[in-house]
């Protein structure tokens, strides 16, 4: 067959909507009942929704006259696999209005559906998909409708076979085919199951005329085990659907006429029920209804599978009051499309309950999700829930103890009596019977959910045999689901429900299997609740864990008041000028000066600076914020201390005044600045980023780059936030936010990696003459320049300080050397490795030529008088590459 796609079908179905008086008249000429079978099979039809009553009166009683075993009408929950409960309108299209529905007592979910259309065999909640994992989502049925043969029988329904279906005498074949065309159309619109059987068999008492009519559809139970249930019974001339539906019959499958007609597909026509073995005639002995002829067909989908059956009882009138072959002719052909209707409406019908359960599952949810705060409450909220739709008597959830393989942290339990009452605090830790205990465990284990219908009796476990008489009087139907985490590769609970209770009669049944369908799928959305919520309640603790580590450590990272008072009272008494200090050299050092000369540099530099004027900071408040970060620097650090600390703010200082950038700068800049290089390696370990990021330390799950800079800041904001360390206290909001802004970038500009990413830029700007100093982003790319020429200011020092520090330097850096070969088991580079220490001078080279030269000449091209970093720079780079050649000859050993 040509593709339908393809150009010359385009062209030929455009011709034929160009021609629509010939292409109706070629389908009516040409066109086959299969083609007619698929177009209605295909159609999408509106609901129309059919008026109810309420009280119908009582059915008559020879309803099951057609069953080898006595009658019996069945509850509502023995039926339930095949129709709606009573307490819904069977004759509305639509799920009952939420407004209908009267409000539960508090804590207790409002249920949108019955617990027994939950035992409806339906499409499983969920389904593994191809790669085996279990999902929400299964594949539709794809199945193509195939085109069926004639359904008419040969000669169609005007064919011969002996008198018309009515009383009247037939009429020609055109006009049956028309009037069962009719029939058909009136009720393709109708998707109300029930309405629609209702209707059937009204159209078809006008093709056969029969006395009662009944149908039967065929379900399956949770053992996939088939039946048939009536959806309509005693259907006369004249009867209303509330009288025909108001009870359900039962029968068993291949059992009566019903059930045979059932199994095996194939219609009867008997013309006397007394006569056939499978009619049942105790019924007609107990009301006097004489059953005489039995016509009974099977109704069939699309795919030729049996669905339902139809029954007339009686034939008013004709041959002996039995039905000819017209009739079942007649009746085969109008079930025939009938069957297609009525799938179509059944499937419907199981759409609508399909998307009633989903909601409740996603209403179940959005329940469990509005609570992330208590782990108490949320168990309560789960059992109450799980209770209300599973109808059993009471719920267990317990917790998995992390700590424990065989042990679980916490047990919530409830009884289905208590979903009504209010309880502020829910139980938890009651005391639960061993054998509970034991199930619960079983299933933690094995990772799979647990079914058992009658404890007593299962043999499988050897705790039930051991104490018999207790289990069977607490618990008789158990069902346990392990409750699994997001990831779904570990157990954090197990819901464990037992005996579940039958709405009609109150008694103990067993758990089906849609039942474990449904608890599974719960606990799918328990897991991930349960999961948050201990994921909240940890954080609470780690962060009130926090609070109190962040108030010590404020208490032991500020400096004693004593040596507060002490550095107060020298600094009032004398503090030594920039001059006699030196401080304003760049070849500073502060080899000579003890511990206390440093401190009472530091306050020198702030109040030349005009720091401590500016910003109204207190004499108190500065000598205690320099003691408690001269005290946060690790004293057995070799080179990253709180000396290198301090040079670093004494190059910053000689460059905002002998280097005379302080005029260009604001004062919050300079504050800014003096601050974040006092304080830019705080609490330094003596190791870089990377070893902190090899070695996995806390530190590296903190920050993705810069790690150690990130934790100098905020070593450094917990300090100026620190009683009696707030030197910012002066400074308005919009300052203080402005100030701690620039801090921050200042500090993370000190790593090399970004200093390396951002100094092309600068470079750029003022080697063309393009740096401008009202551009906010130009001011901060200056900001950053400086914060590392002052950092790595070590290399513009005297040559016998630049050795000293050199020595310093190579120390740290092979003790992290050793470390890294000792700890993580690798070999470190050549700086850090203390057996290539001859490789010192000429790493030194090359040092000087990759970091260090261009951004002092740039710093010399912006203001001539910072010039003396550069020179500095390159005597050093003389000195170190007269001693890289000696090493090459074998002279010297690295720095000796």
């Amino acid at each position: 067959m040509e593709d339908r796609c393809s150009p010359g079908s385009e062209r030929m179905e455009a011709w034929l909507d160009d021609h629509l008086e010939f292409t109706h008249s070629y389908f009516i000429r040409k066109a086959s009942r299969e083609m007619v079978n698929a177009w209605f099979a295909e159609r999408v039809h509106t609901i129309q929704p059919s008026a109810s009553k309420e009280n119908p009166p009582q059915q008559r009683s020879h309803q099951s006259s057609t069953d080898t075993g006595p009658p019996s009408a069945s509850s509502s929950s023995s039926s339930s696999s095949t129709i709606l409960p009573p307490t819904l309108n069977l004759s509305d299209n639509r799920s009952p209005s939420p407004a209908t529905v009267p409000s539960p007592a508090p804590g207790t979910p409002t249920r949108k559906i019955s617990a027994s259309e939950f035992d409806r065999p339906l499409r499983p909640i969920i389904v593994k998909d191809s790669e085996g994992s279990l999902t929400f989502l299964s594949d539709s049925d794809r199945e193509t409708v195939p085109l069926r043969g004639s359904v008419m029988g040969e000669g169609g329904v005007g064919g011969g076979g002996g008198n018309g279906g009515g009383c009247s005498e037939a009429g020609s074949g055109s006009d049956r085919c028309a009037r069962l065309l009719e029939l058909v159309k009136d009720v393709s619109s109708h998707l109300d199951v029930t309405a629609l059987c209702h209707k059937i068999f009204l159209h078809i008492n006008e093709l056969i005329a029969a006395d009662r009519y009944s149908l039967f559809l065929v379900g399956e139970d949770s053992s996939n085990r088939k039946f048939l249930v009536s959806r309509l019974f005693d259907v006369a001339e004249g009867s209303t659907l509330e009288e025909s539906s108001s009870n359900c019959i039962r029968l068993e499958w291949n059992k009566g006429i019903v059930g045979h007609v059932a199994a095996t597909g194939q219609p009867l026509n008997i013309k006397n029920a007394y006569e056939d073995a499978r009619f049942n005639a105790e019924v007609d002995l107990i009301t006097g209804y004489k059953t005489q002829s039995i016509l009974c067909l099977p109704i069939k989908n699309h795919r030729d599978e049996v669905v339902g059956v139809a029954q007339a009882i009686n034939k008013k009138c004709g041959e002996n009051g039995a039905f000819t072959e017209q009739d079942e002719k007649d009746f085969s052909a109008y079930l025939a499309f009938s069957g297609i209707v009525l799938h179509n409406a059944q499937l419907y019908e199981t759409s609508q309950l399909e998307n009633r359960r989903n909601q409740v599952l996603l209403d179940l949810a959005s329940l469990i999700f509005e609570e992330q705060q208590c782990l108490e409450v949320l168990l309560r909220k789960i059992a109450g829930t799980i209770l209300s739709f599973m109808q059993a008597q009471a719920c267990t959830v317990f917790i998995a103890d992390e700590d424990s393989m065989n042990s679980f942290s916490s047990v919530f339990h409830m009884e289905y009596e208590e979903l009504d009452e209010v309880l502020d605090a829910p139980k938890r830790d009651c005391d639960v019977s061993q054998i509970n205990y034991m199930y619960a465990q079983y299933v933690k284990n094995t990772m799979q959910p647990l079914n058992i219908a009658d404890v007593s009796k299962d043999q499988r476990f050897p705790w039930t045999s051991e104490n018999p008489d207790h289990t069977s009087n607490q618990i008789k139907s158990l069902l346990c689901t392990p409750i699994r985490n997001g990831k779904k590769d570990k157990v954090i609970g197990v819901c464990q429900l037992v005996n579940k209770m039958d709405e009609a009669s109150g008694s103990v049944k067993a758990f089906n299997r849609n039942d474990e369908q449904f608890l599974e799928a719960f606990a799918i959305f328990c897991g991930l609740g349960i999961q948050n919520t201990q994921m909240y309640e940890t954080v609470e603790r780690a962060m009130a864990k926090q609070e109190v580590t962040l108030e010590v450590l404020s208490y032991h990272a500020s400096a004693a008041e004593e040596e507060s008072r002490e550095l107060q009272v020298t600094a009032v008494a004398t503090i030594p000028s920039a001059q006699s200090l030196r401080l304003m050299d760049f070849s500073f050092s502060d080899f000579d000066l003890s511990d206390t000369q440093t401190t009472l540099a530091t306050i020198r530099m702030f109040v030349d600076l005009n720091l401590v004027q500016n910003f109204q900071m207190k004499h108190t408040s500065l000598c205690q914020w320099i003691l408690s970060v001269k005290k946060n620097y690790r004293k057995n650090v070799a080179y990253h201390n709180w000396r290198h600390a301090f040079n670093t703010s004494q190059c910053m200082f000689a460059l905002l005044k002998s280097g005379r950038l302080q005029n260009n700068l604001s004062d919050l800049e300079v504050l800014a600045l003096m601050i974040a290089t006092l304080s830019h390696d705080l609490d330094h370990r003596g190791v870089n980023n990377s070893y902190i990021q090899r070695s996995d330390h806390p530190l590296a799950q903190l920050y993705c780059h810069s790690t150690m800079e990130h934790h100098h800041f905020d070593q450094c904001l917990m300090i100026l936030n620190s009683p009696g360390n707030q030197i910012l206290s002066g400074l308005s909001l919009d300052e203080y936010k402005a100030t701690l802004k620039m801090i921050e970038r200042a500090i993370l500009a000190t790593d090399l990696a970004l200093y390396m990413k951002r100094r092309g830029e600068f470079f750029e700007l003022t080697k063309n003459s393009q740096f401008v100093w009202d551009d906010e982003h130009h001011r901060d790319l200056l900001r950053s320049m400086l914060m590392t020429a002052c950092d790595i200011s070590a290399i513009t020092k005297p040559w016998p300080v630049q050795k000293r520090i050199a020595e310093l330097v190579a120390t740290e850096f092979f003790e992290q050397g050793d470390k890294e070969r000792r700890e993580l088991n690798i070999e470190p580079s050549d700086l850090m490795n203390r057996e290539k220490r001859d490789k010192i001078p000429s790493m030194q080279v090359s040092f000087i030529d990759a970091i260090c030269t261009q951004l002092y000449e740039t710093l010399a091209g912006m203001s001539e008088y910072c010039s003396p970093l550069l020179e500095g720079c390159q005597k050093n780079r003389q000195h170190w590459k007269c001693l890289a050649e000696e090493c090459e000859k074998g002279l010297v050993n690295g720095l000796v």
